[in-house]
């Protein structure tokens, strides 16, 4: 059964397409929490249209009930449809910024902000893969600036469904380096001083490693730290929003994510409609470093928080369809092994081997930095 449903926004009046598309900078999931509601056993799909200073969302909820299919365990990487490096620095794409929001609190330890470009689907990616950027100037040499690696935000349709746009979760970077001075990220405050309409030099896509896995029965366990969510956010959006001929979720997605403060809490919203919606298929850990403690009184890391659930993550990961993503801060790695090592013992297994292991059979795939 599909509903079609349409929301409009009214727009103020503007001297330029530019300041009319600056109105759009408000989180799309707040879009959706606002003006649409999702039904249980439903799938997302729709797009977004602008003219005479206003917006208009038109989406479809496609209502199924489907028994779960068994397919067979096929590499994911093992598709002539994944494109890589079509654009390079020398031949980039250039994208033009449409949204650009704040998605942390103004309490939070540093901002992050989710950010849309138009790419009019010459830029086909997958979830999982990421973009490079080449910020605008040249570096202390006068040469132009070397791009830097984003993972994406987006599912391959992008947030309005319509394949014609690319996101990206950015946190802007400044610290104080040895003498005292104040420095900032290159690339990270190019992007998040960005205004609607401007352009951005695209290149990419790229990446293998962080790919969905194809069986749509799987456990997928996701492993973030703070814009370490970019890729689950991708992949949860095809699960839980979308609707699609060839794919429809019937496994177990679990999420882990970390941060250092509530208010640090990245697509939180979406998530918890996510869950709401599927709550069989669903399950969303937070670990709030500065606020939360386990029963030791320890700071709640992502690596605390999953030790509470750590004989129920062995078991799933002694099955052949069980697939691991880690994205985010490298330290959280060693804190994971350390927690797996000891209950890989219990059966007597060397988790370091057993983890070379999954790795080869990709069900162990880590992006850390």
């Amino acid at each position: 059964m599909a509903t079609s449903l349409t929301a409009a926004v009214s727009l103020p009046s503007s001297k330029s397409s530019s300041s009319s598309t600056s109105a759009l900078s408000s989180r799309t999931s707040s879009i959706f929490s606002d003006r649409i509601s999702f039904p249980k056993n439903s799938a997302y799909t729709g797009g977004i249209s602008i003219s005479n200073n206003a917006v208009t969302i038109t989406s479809q909820v496609t209502t199924t009930e489907a028994a779960p299919v068994k397919v067979e365990k096929i590499s994911k990487k093992d598709d002539e449809g994944i494109v890589v490096n079509k654009f390079k620095p020398k031949n980039p794409y250039i994208g033009r910024c449409l949204l650009n929001t704040k998605i942390t609190g103004d309490d939070a330890p540093g901002e992050t902000w989710h950010m849309v470009f138009t790419t009019e689907g010459e830029v086909p990616y997958r979830e999982g893969q990421s973009i490079g950027i080449i910020p605008e100037g040249v570096d202390k040499n006068g040469k132009p600036h070397k791009l830097r690696l984003y993972s994406i935000a987006s599912s391959a349709i992008g947030d309005f469904g319509d394949s014609k746009t690319v996101s990206l979760c950015v946190k802007r970077l400044v610290y104080t380096n040895d003498q005292g001075e104040e420095v900032k990220g290159v690339c990270s405050n190019f992007l998040c001083d960005l205004k609607p309409g401007s352009e951005v030099t695209i290149t990419g896509p790229i990446g293998k490693e962080m790919l969905m896995p194809k069986d749509p029965n799987a456990t997928i366990i996701m492993l973030g730290t703070g814009t370490g969510i970019a890729p689950f956010r991708s992949f949860l959006w095809k699960m839980f929003f979308e609707k699609h001929e060839n794919y429809k979720f019937n496994g177990l997605a679990w999420l882990f994510l970390g941060v250092p403060t509530s208010s640090s809490l990245l697509y939180k919203e979406e998530f918890e409609l996510m869950k709401e919606k599927a709550p069989e298929n669903f399950r969303l850990d937070f670990a709030v470093s500065r606020e939360q403690t386990n029963d030791k009184g320890e700071k709640m890391y992502i690596q605390t928080r999953m030790a509470q659930y750590a004989e129920e993550l062995w078991e799933l990961l002694k099955k052949d369809n069980t697939f691991v993503y880690m994205c985010g801060l490298k330290g959280m790695e060693k804190g994971i092994d350390d927690i797996m090592v000891s209950l890989a013992a219990k059966d007597g297994i060397d988790w370091l081997e057993y983890k070379r292991t999954l790795k080869k059979a990709e069900q162990w795939n880590v992006e850390v930095y």
